[in-house]
């Protein structure tokens, strides 16, 4: 009984920091690049108490600076996605034409996950890093 008492100890130590970790993270607002390079989104807090994410395309680069994309640039991607859990948001893609339901999390101070999904069962993940 006491093994069982030090090991839920033990574990409930070791998961301490990890739940605030993601408390002291940063405003997930700034100026963020997919993994790809070739395209970068503004993202700000958004909606009445500011707690909704939204996320707007404003560069293209190599890879995507093309007839197709160019009607994309400046328009937003993620409009007054809803909270759902600490750092996580969830609402309607519109990404270069096509929409999908997605989720947005901030991992870490620098990264981003957005992860869309069309019809439930095609999903999509895009990583961003924080460029300022």
């Amino acid at each position: 009984m006491l093994q069982w008492i030090k090991l839920i100890l033990v574990v409930s130590l070791a998961a301490t920091p990890f739940a605030s970790v993601a408390q002291d993270l940063p405003s997930p607002e700034g100026l963020w690049e997919v993994d790809s390079e070739d395209s970068r989104y503004e993202v700000e807090l958004c909606g009445e108490d500011n707690d909704h994410l939204c996320g707007t395309l404003v560069w293209l680069g190599d890879g995507a600076d093309n007839e197709d994309n160019r009607p994309y640039l400046n328009t937003m991607i993620v409009d007054h996605a809803v909270p759902v859990d600490e750092n996580e948001w969830e609402g309607t893609l519109e990404l270069f034409g096509h929409s999908a339901n997605g989720t947005i999390e901030q991992i870490d101070a620098n990264t981003i996950e957005l992860v869309g999904c069309t019809l439930l069962i095609v999903c999509r993940s895009y990583r961003l890093h924080r460029i300022s």
